[in-house]
């Protein structure tokens, strides 16, 4: 069944691994700078801004090779009493984990931990360093004639870990624990959030080799409520793409095949490829030219022409590894599981020209917002129905959702961790356009923001830990019925609170001011708006009540306010203001 797979999640959020273990893809980047040697630095994420675009500075950075070193290097900061998080080389979280308090804090960099300790065939066990690239362990499992299961929730492979925290004086200033399904500490360890220190090493448990068969089926979306459960249950791998304004979903049939079964397809999904940092460029300027008129004619033709291209050229799957002739395509797991190869291009430190599009190094990168949740299998049906009512109301106003490819419909299982799935669930996940100036608001501003609360705060989401803009996280911990479990296992192993920031205590619910009360706060996710200058009047958004979610409050252009004599639609009169903008 779907609710242990969908593998697009490999890349699209490898942030998330960093709750437990610091798995992530091949560098393209450093997200650390420092201005002398490995001191005096700054981090951020892969996007190149977190969700409140702050700059996130720390004193110094290290780099253990060793769990030796790693020890030493816990022992010697809690000893001062320094501030201390854990960094991988590629940073994808988009919200502040990464980041201690203040600017004296120290980052402890796993780019070094990247070695494969042990597998084990009998047992179908792999050990790892906590700095071991995904595609790595996927390889190194391969040549073993094993595979890492059929899941992107890889917390829920692990079977052992060993974890680095913060002890007293008798213990010299240090404390390392091997925590074992079973253990007491173990589902709290599992989804960290980093709080409760730095994992070494991971156990994970494999499955034999096997191959899969995949079929893209698009279809109209109508039915698309009726259908997401029972297709979740049927395919193992199966997710699907909803492209709301098309009226269009694309189901990935994707199952498991007798090892006999012929093919050796390959996956390298579109999206995810290199760009020239000129056609990176282009393509956002564009954006930003359609967003700065108004212009919702040119961002629905431009979805339409970039979904038929996905479409027709079967989103990157090849039958061999070069061309795609036909569905289904057959291959082994390995060749489908990790896919996106822009992380693999060749880097030019001087022209950058091979770059995935989202690489903050090029000027006019991909910048963008995720919004991404979980919703309970049974309710799951009744939210896309309350979507879809919504989209309805407004035509054209999900085009800009479809030039990211839609939004991503994928099955998560429940999880024993404490932060993890409470139920088997649903994920949905949409990315769309962020401006670079952050009072500036987007085409259809209102609508993404009535989704994103009408998910959270009606059907009681959980957020995803590594994406969304602030406001998911309010009183998301309150969701968690193991949460204050989790908290007891943190206070006994960071006393101290060395590894918490002003973040993560938030999220936690330890500390309040998720949210700030600010003009124009609610452009950035960074509050609700509760009055019109938390939207941007100037530009003709106000705060208004949602259209199918009445609860919410969102900022909506208002024409009447901007062109009382048009008496026109939407878009009419959007398109007339921006343009005299």
């Amino acid at each position: 069944m779907a609710f242990l797979s969908s593998t697009r999640q490999v890349f699209r959020s490898s942030s998330l691994l960093l709750l437990f273990f610091f798995v992530s893809s091949s560098r393209t980047w450093d997200p650390i700078k420092c201005s002398s040697r490995n001191t005096n630095c700054t981090i951020t994420n892969s996007y190149g801004a977190f969700s409140d675009r702050s700059v996130c500075r720390v004193a110094e950075v290290v780099y253990p090779s060793t769990e030796e070193e790693l020890i030493s290097v816990v022992a010697n900061a809690t000893a001062s009493r320094r501030k201390m998080k854990v960094a991988t080389s590629t940073s994808h979280s988009i919200p502040k984990l990464v980041c201690p308090d203040g600017e004296d804090g120290l980052l402890i960099s796993t780019k070094y931990l990247n070695r494969t300790l042990k597998i084990d065939g009998e047992a179908m066990t792999m050990t790892v360093e906590s700095g071991v690239l995904l595609r790595q362990l996927i390889n190194e499992a391969t040549k073993a004639k094993l595979a890492l299961g059929n899941g992107s929730a890889v917390h829920d492979f692990v079977v052992e870990l060993r974890i680095v925290s913060p002890g007293g004086p008798e213990d010299g200033h240090v404390k390392v624990r091997t925590l074992s399904d079973g253990d007491t500490d173990f589902n709290a360890a599992k989804v960290s959030l980093g709080v409760l220190g730095v994992i070494s090493q991971v156990t994970l448990k494999l499955q034999p080799l096997f191959k899969r068969s995949i079929e893209f089926k698009s279809m109209n979306d109508w039915d698309l409520g009726d259908r997401v459960a029972n297709f979740g249950r049927k395919h193992e791998f199966g997710d699907i793409t909803w492209y709301p304004n098309q009226r269009m979903a694309v189901y990935r049939i994707d199952d498991r095949v007798p090892m006999n079964t012929s093919g050796d397809g390959l996956y390298d999904f579109t999206p995810f490829r290199s760009r020239s940092s000129l056609e990176v460029a282009i393509i956002r300027t564009k954006e930003e030219l359609l967003e700065s008129t108004g212009a919702i004619e040119g961002k629905c033709l431009s979805a339409e022409a970039s979904v038929s291209k996905l479409v027709d050229g079967a989103y990157g799957l090849t039958n061999d590894g070069k061309s795609f002739e036909a569905y289904p395509v057959v291959g082994y797991h390995n060749r489908f599981q990790a896919y996106g190869t822009c992380l693999d291009s060749l880097e030019d430190p001087e022209m950058i020209s091979n770059v995935c599009p989202w690489d903050p190094r090029v000027k006019g990168h991909r910048f963008f917002h995720q919004t991404t949740f979980s919703i309970g299998l049974p309710m799951a049906k009744i939210f896309i129905q309350d979507v879809q009512e919504l989209n309805d109301l407004v035509p054209k106003a999900m085009c800009g959702v479809e030039l990211y490819n839609g939004i991503l419909i994928r099955y998560v299982k429940a999880s024993t961790a404490y932060l993890g799935k409470e139920e088997d669930a649903v994920e949905f996940d949409i990315t769309y356009y962020r401006s670079k100036d952050p009072k500036s608001p987007r085409l259809y501003e209102d609508i993404l923001e009535e989704i994103e609360q009408l998910a959270l705060f009606k059907y009681g989401a959980l957020p995803h830990w590594g994406k969304n803009r602030n406001l998911a996280f309010e009183g998301a911990i309150e969701r968690y019925r193991n949460a204050t479990e989790f908290l007891k296992v943190k206070d006994v192993y960071d006393p101290l609170g060395l590894f918490s920031s002003e973040w993560t205590n938030k999220v936690l619910g330890l500390e309040r001011g998720l949210t700030v009360d600010e003009q124009g706060c609610a452009l950035e996710g960074l509050c609700i708006c509760s009055n019109d200058s938390h939207c941007n009047p100037n530009k003709g958004y106000y705060c208004r009540s949602g259209r199918v979610y009445k609860d919410a409050r969102v900022c909506r252009f208002t024409p009447e306010d901007i062109c009382p004599a048009e008496g026109g639609g939407d878009s009419c009169n959007m398109a007339q203001y921006h343009t005299e903008l």
